[in-house]
């Protein structure tokens, strides 16, 4: 099992009523919804399809955390949505707020995290 996890962190909280507005916010106006990473990876109901293929054939494990949650558990403050790895005890972020922005599809924040990853694994040496 790898030592590595890859957080994925939302701009929105995990409330009932946050869900419920960013639903209807994400159907009514897109263009300024406020979470990139959620706009390229959900439908209007559910996870893509391509996407949770992708994440269940990473090499690393993966948690989906809300910006509430994840600053519960890790007190690390950022401009969200971010995805970071955890290394044993440590969290670093991985991509950025403004590199999952410039991904305007799908298969680019794809290439990206593996890019990313395999980055981190060759500078840190570290095994998945």
């Amino acid at each position: 099992m790898s030592e590595l996890k890859l957080i994925f962190v939302y701009n929105a909280n995990s409330s009932l009523f946050s869900s419920v507005t960013d639903y209807a916010h994400k159907i009514l106006s897109p263009s300024t919804y406020q979470c990139h990473l959620c706009a390229l990876t959900y439908g209007n109901i559910s996870m893509k399809n391509g996407w949770k293929s992708f994440i269940e054939n990473l090499p690393v494990q993966t948690v989906f955390l809300h910006k509430d949650q994840f600053e519960t558990q890790h007190k690390t403050y950022t401009s969200l949505p971010a995805i970071f790895i955890l290394v044993k005890d440590t969290v670093k972020e991985m991509i950025t707020k403004l590199e999952i922005e410039v991904c305007h599809t799908l298969e680019e924040l794809k290439r990206l995290v593996i890019e990313k990853l395999k980055e981190h694994v060759q500078h840190h040496n570290t095994n998945i």
